[in-house]
């Protein structure tokens, strides 16, 4: 299998996704970090029940995956040979780039500290964009579930989407002619896309 990647440079530093051992995502960021490598791993909180007593917690958007950035060229293998790192993901033998403007999303929902959970990655649908408020200008698909309203942006790579809360009334649908207006809260969330493929590289 070979080692070197189409469209890789020495010098080009990409975000990539790694699929990594379940439950092991805060590790595998850690042991990154001491590596002097970037990583991203999006978290959300959840309330969970010790006992008597309940807490929140804070588990990963994309259970399983976390981003790192690094040139694929010269840190694939230092990358590889991370404890609880299983592989680094793509399409057929060749490890794929996040898309630059998806992760910025993904980002800007993490830094915002708006409620936001992982959500079956939709395919289609309407297509809006928040004109007010810490997401203004952030685009991605209208959903309805018990009653609230939920902005969807996916990681297209990944085939997982994550749900954010929003108001109805700070949604706007985008036209054809780039005009905005009011959009209604769509149907229930669509089904799970296939299961999506992997860069076998880890072995």
């Amino acid at each position: 299998m070979a080692d070197d990647f189409e469209g890789s440079s020495p010098e080009e530093e990409r975000w990539y996704a790694l699929f990594v051992a379940l439950r092991h995502e805060k590790s595998v960021a850690a042991q990154l970090g001491q590596k002097n490598l970037q990583t991203f791993l999006p978290l959300y909180s959840v309330g969970r029940l010790w006992g008597q007593r309940r807490a929140e917690v804070r588990l990963p958007l994309f259970p399983g995956y976390l981003f790192c950035r690094f040139d694929i060229a010269r840190h694939r293998v230092q990358v590889l040979r991370t404890f609880g790192v299983l592989r680094i993901v793509g399409t057929g033998h060749s490890a794929t780039p996040v898309d630059d403007a998806e992760l910025t999303a993904i980002e800007r929902v993490v830094s915002a500290g708006v409620v936001a959970e992982p959500w079956p990655y939709l395919q289609a649908g309407e297509s809006v964009r928040i004109r007010s408020g810490a997401l203004a200008g952030m685009e991605g698909v209208l959903v309805k579930s018990k009653g609230q309203c939920r902005l969807v942006v996916s990681v297209s790579l990944l085939q997982r989407s994550v749900a954010v809360e929003i108001e109805r009334d700070c949604v706007g649908a985008a036209t054809a002619a780039g005009l905005r207006r009011k959009a209604p809260c769509a149907s229930e969330p669509l089904p799970t896309a296939p299961a999506f493929r992997q860069c076998d590289v880890g072995s």
